[in-house]
């Protein structure tokens, strides 16, 4: 197989990829607080035959932190974050962050995560609530007061633009480096009685699908072309 081929082979994997993370987002379009997946691609270049050779490499997947819409529910135990703040939740592989704000309490009074997680204080600790204290409050700082009294805090971090961010399970990230508990809350409020809907732009994914069928279509053919002149040459050139 000549190195057109190869080069057409390496562009069919990494459409393939982009493809699944393309229908991925279009999936969760209305998922609260899910976070768009895109793919970023490099060319790598390899000596064959004394040439150099340029193949598109299998492509990194990276979370776009871009804020998704907010819309009012009037529910009072719905939080979103404005600016770059995230919520913290203990997951089933630990500390995990999200920017879906939709809580509940549980018999106990332990207010958990729509899945069901603790949601925890800037100290990583749950967050325990009397259901009969009186109606719940949520200030633009994450304080929660009942019945005029502050109860407590729900814990809002923001993570490092360098961090790798690994996906979890139910719209939640977790970083490979510590995050930083939110002090200054001019900029990353929360704001009660809202939800902030998924970042993913449906119009875009669905022209970026278009683009990558069109592109993997085109790389099926090379491939195709490319053995159908390696086929002609042996009939050619090969014995009779």
């Amino acid at each position: 197989m000549s190195s057109s081929a190869y080069v057409a082979l390496s562009a069919q994997m990494a459409t393939d990829r982009r493809l699944s993370t393309v229908a991925n987002n279009i999936a969760n379009a209305n998922t609260a607080g899910f976070r768009a997946e895109h793919t970023r691609f490099e060319t790598m270049v390899s000596q064959a035959g004394g040439r150099s050779v340029a193949f598109t490499s299998a492509g990194e997947t990276y979370t776009s932190l871009r804020s998704g819409p907010v819309n009012y529910t009037g529910n009072p135990l719905d939080v979103a974050v404005q600016g770059e703040g995230w919520l913290a939740v203990k997951g089933p592989d630990g500390t995990a962050y999200t920017r879906d704000g939709r809580m509940h309490l549980d018999d106990q009074g332990q207010l958990r995560s729509v899945n069901n997680y603790p949601v925890l204080d800037n100290s990583g600790g749950p967050i325990t609530l009397n259901p009969a204290a009186g109606p719940i409050g949520i200030g633009s700082d994450g304080s929660i007061t009942q019945g005029g009294n502050t109860v407590g805090s729900i814990g809002v971090f923001t993570i490092p633009a360098s961090a790798k961010l690994t996906r979890g399970e139910n719209c939640t990230v977790i970083p490979d480096g510590p995050v930083e508990p939110v002090r200054d809350f001019t900029r990353n409020k929360v704001a009660q009685g809202y939800i902030e809907g998924s970042n993913v732009d449906p119009i875009m994914e669905m022209t970026r699908l278009i683009l990558v069928q069109r592109a993997f279509e085109q790389a099926a053919t090379a491939i195709q072309q490319s053995e159908n002149g390696t086929d002609s040459a042996i009939r050619t050139l090969g014995p009779t």
